[in-house]
Formats: C-alpha cells, structure tokens, sequence
C-alpha cells in the first residue's frame, strides 16, 4: 500500500509543480496580439505544457516497473510532436512514428482481442488501427480547456477502478493506471478553465498512446467490454464527426454557441462517470456485458445529440 501512495503522489508533485514551473518560465515569452493589447480579446493560455506530464508518466511508470519500450515510445512521440510544433513535420513521418509505437507493444500480444474470431494478424492490425485514431482524437480535444485530461483520468481511473474490482488482473495495471490518473489530475489542476496552460501536441499525443496501451492490457486479459465502454465518448464524437466529414466534433459546437469550455468538460466528465461504473458492471455481470455496452454508448450520443440541439437551438434563435 505504502508504494502506491508514494506513486501517485510522485507523479502527481512531479506534474503539478513541474507544470507550474513551465508556466513562469514561459510567462512573458509569448508576445501578445493587437487584439490582446488593445483589451478586445483573452490573452491564450500558452501550448506546450504536455512536455511536463511525459516526465511525469516516464518516471513513474519506470518506478512502476514498465517495459522500457512504452518509455521509449512515450519520449519518441512527444519528440516529433514537439518539432512538429516548432518546424513542421510531414504527416506521413507523423503516422509512421505512431505505427511504430503502438506496433511494438502489439508485438507482446500473443491472444486475439476480439475472442479468436478473426486471424491474429488481421485483429492486430484492427487494434493498431482504432489505437491510432484514438491517438489523433486525443490530439483534437486540447482545443478544448481541460477535455483532454478529463478523459485521460476517467479512463485510466476507470482502469483502477476495475482492477480493484475484478481482482485477476495484474498489478501492473494497476500501477500504470494509477500513474496515469495522478499526473494527468496533476496537470488538470493548471489545464482547468480558465486554463494556464494546454497540452499541445507534444502532451497529447503521448498520452493518447497510454491511455490506449491501458486499454489493450485490460483487453488482452479478457476485458474486452470494458476496454470498449471506457473511451466511449472518444470514440463517438470521433466517429460521428468523420462521418460528417466536414462537421465539427460536438465538444466545439457546444463551445461555440455561447458554453464555457468548464460547462462542456463537466457534462463530458458526468457521461465518463456513468461510463466508469458500466465498464464496471460489464466485469461483474459478464452475461449482459453486451447490453451494458449499448446502454453505454446510447448515454454517449444523448449528450452528443443534447449537444447538437443546443446549438441548433443558438443558431434558431440568432
């Protein structure tokens, strides 16, 4: 017990106070805009802060015994996106940076994710795929003050959660679920709106990965619908906002009719809660799992259509 208290108030001190360091030094670099100056608009809180929260998952996942590869990844992706950020990356080298990390880990798994009934090769590659669009799906929610690291906590605490509760997952799990909690909360406390810093790419990215690499252990130990229920809103807003090709996701258009990024991020934290406790269920009563998993993605596009009518509500009355 004593290891896991002094775990997670490492990486929560480490990301706190580290993000707050990054947020004098930074104060006063950014020259502010004519429209800043002159009063007519916010001054934006500066990018970048994700740099921090790397530092802080690497040193606590290497106490937490992780293999090396997942630091090596973390760092190699927070890497690119930072001189991504500084002087342009070609897309191309982006994806192939993230194939390579999430291929690597992918490599240790030995039993198919959907229950054997497709090849091996052919459910890897699916994995690596939907791991790769949650990744960029992360990315896109730092628009967003505070989305982001919501959602990293509700999934990686959700991960804790069900490992107390089903008991025969491993440790590890645990672990590297409960650094993943606490050092994002860690950079939540500055991320919050009105935010004082944002992830940025380099922050987001890395952290898109793990949280999908908890989410690959949890399945590859049989908890397949958990893994499902659990990044839940992630993957319907992505998905629903592809599929409109041009639209945009439903966080932003809440935001733009008037919501304050903290009122957008509460309803999206009350469905993740809803969330944590049917991921639950759905490892408890694995007979209804299925049914567990359609209610859970039907309270996801209840908020995204409550959502979509507040904004058709704000254009109607414009």
């Amino acid at each position: 017990m004593n290891f896991y208290i002094i775990l997670a108030l490492s990486a929560f001190l480490i990301s706190l106070l580290g993000t707050r360091l990054t947020i004098l030094a930074r104060r006063g670099r950014i020259k502010p805009s004519l429209a800043v100056l002159r009063g007519d608009a916010p001054e934006p809180p500066p990018g970048g802060g994700g740099i921090v929260i790397v530092v802080a998952l690497a040193i606590g996942l290497l106490m937490a015994d992780v293999d090396y590869s997942i630091v090596l990844a973390l760092f190699l992706l927070a890497a690119v996106s930072l001189l991504d950020e500084l002087i342009g990356v070609a897309a191309p080298i982006k994806l192939l940076t993230q194939l390579v990390s999430v291929t690597i880990p992918l490599s240790t798994v030995h039993t198919a994710i959907w229950g054997g009934g497709l090849p091996l090769w052919l459910d890897k590659t699916l994995i690596a795929a939907a791991w790769i669009w949650f990744i960029r799906m992360f990315d896109r929610m730092d628009g967003m003050e505070g989305l982001a690291a919501t959602e990293a906590v509700c999934v990686a605490g959700g991960l804790c959660l069900l490992s107390v509760m089903a008991g025969d997952l491993p440790k590890t799990l645990f672990s590297y679920s409960l650094v993943t909690a606490t050092a994002t909360v860690g950079f939540l406390w500055w991320n919050w709106h009105p935010a004082k810093i944002l992830l940025g790419e380099v922050g987001c990215v890395p952290l898109g990965f793990l949280s999908g690499y908890l989410l690959l252990l949890a399945a590859a130990h049989g908890y397949t619908f958990a893994a499902l229920i659990l990044p839940a809103y992630a993957f319907a807003d992505g998905a629903i906002t592809a599929l409109r090709r041009f639209g945009r996701h439903y966080y932003h258009e809440a935001a733009n009719n008037g919501w304050r990024p903290d009122r957008v991020v509460r309803h999206v934290l009350g469905v993740n809660l809803l969330l944590v406790l049917l991921a639950t269920l759905s490892t408890l009563c694995p007979p209804i799992a299925l049914v567990i998993l359609a209610v859970a993605y039907m309270s996801v596009f209840m908020l995204l259509g409550f959502f979509a009518h507040t904004a058709a509500e704000t254009h109607h009355e414009g």
